[in-house]
């Protein structure tokens, strides 16, 4: 049956799915979402402090650094409280990658070749295998090997492939096929040629990323760009934004490059405006305050603040609360796409939390439908 919206349609790349943990990836499992803590490992404390506000905004996996002894001991600590699954950050010390597995990692992230001799990697695997851990290869054009550098004269899309292609068979001539491999660069076209290059090569799960992307503007910036290129192209299983930034807002960005692209969705989506002469109420503060006000509301459901009645109802036509500005004090609100009610302007703020946090009830009870799933913005 074709589409009745085509323009909409994403045909995802086939590939085969593994587990992290409870949470599967690749196949036809649902994009994760993930982040990375940024406190000392080895300081438990804030390290769950940090993961509980992570899984709070939704993060499907965290990766959490472990560079010493003394971070692999707090893992155990770490991994027990955790509500998701973990990944362990080893990048040198094989012994690092022994440890966290046994810890209660659910994934490793390793480069192969980093680690030593076949034998190391053996035993790496051994840990793996035995403590049900799958691995994430990550390959990174600032840490490209040597003999590739040599080879192609400086980090391109060839020779990100390649040694993505090299770390697998180090872990396929083990037996070891739980992987899922990343191809990361802070340039964007060399990240999405890469990626676009290993996705016809291999069949594993893609872990999508823009590595050292910037801050909180410029990263989300970058991100979207290269990510949502290659989610539009069908490509990537699970997502990390980087950003010089608090993980929890990696999360949120996350998020809302996937609901752009009506992948999946998570909270409110908010449609607004950027206001001008003729808004009947300040937009841009009052997106900010809702924003935040319904920061709890995990239901998927939208949301339309616009400032006039220029472009107003025909958004909220299309959302499940909806709210255009008028004059006098006085706005118009839209239940499921229908004008409903006026509000005033006093008391705007907290009528539309109570509207959205009553829809978000109704839908979540099976007795009412989020206009996102009625006009396929939803996934």
């Amino acid at each position: 049956m074709s589409s009745i919206r085509p323009w909409r349609d994403i045909m995802r790349r086939k590939s085969r799915q593994i587990m992290v943990g409870n949470v599967p990836v690749g196949g036809d499992a649902p994009i994760t979402v993930q982040t990375m803590t940024n406190t000392l490992t080895s300081d438990p404390v804030a390290t769950i402090d940090q993961i509980r506000r992570c899984e709070e905004a939704g993060a499907d996996i965290i990766r959490v650094s472990c560079p010493d002894v003394e971070s692999t001991a707090a893992f155990k600590q770490i991994a027990r409280a955790a509500r998701v699954p973990l990944v362990a950050d080893i990048h040198f010390h094989y012994k690092r990658a022994l440890e966290a597995a046994d810890a209660g990692a659910a994934c490793l992230r390793i480069n192969p070749g980093n680690i030593g001799s076949s034998e190391r990697v053996a035993e790496v695997v051994r840990a793996a295998k035995a403590n049900g851990c799958s691995i994430r290869i990550g390959v990174n054009a600032g840490s490209l090997e040597k003999d590739l550098l040599e080879k192609y004269g400086e980090p391109c899309p060839e020779a990100l492939v390649e040694s993505a292609l090299d770390h697998i068979k180090l872990l396929q001539d083990h037996d070891f096929h739980e992987y899922k491999v990343a191809v990361k660069a802070s340039d964007v076209f060399l990240a999405v040629a890469a990626y676009m290059g290993l996705a016809e090569a291999v069949d594993c799960p893609l872990h999508l990323g823009i590595t050292e992307a910037g801050g909180l503007i410029g990263g989300t910036v970058k991100s979207s760009i290269g990510i949502g290129n290659l989610l539009w192209a069908g490509i990537g299983d699970t997502i990390r934004v980087s950003l010089s930034a608090e993980p929890e807002e990696e999360v949120r960005v996350g998020y809302e490059i996937l609901k752009s692209l009506g992948l999946r969705t998570r909270g409110v989506r908010v449609v607004s405006c950027p206001s001008c002469a003729r808004q009947g109420f300040d937009v841009i503060r009052t997106v900010a305050a809702l924003e935040d006000r319904l920061s709890h509301i995990k239901t998927p459901m939208s949301v339309s603040v616009l400032g006039c009645v220029v472009n107003g109802p025909g958004e909220a036509r299309e959302t499940d609360i909806g709210i255009t500005g008028g004059g006098a004090g006085k706005h118009m609100v839209y239940l499921s796409g229908v004008t409903d009610h006026h509000v005033n302007d006093a008391d705007m703020l907290d009528h539309i939390v109570k509207l959205v946090e009553a829809k978000a009830a109704e839908i979540d009870a099976g007795t009412s439908v989020s206009m996102d799933t009625i006009h396929g913005k939803a996934a």
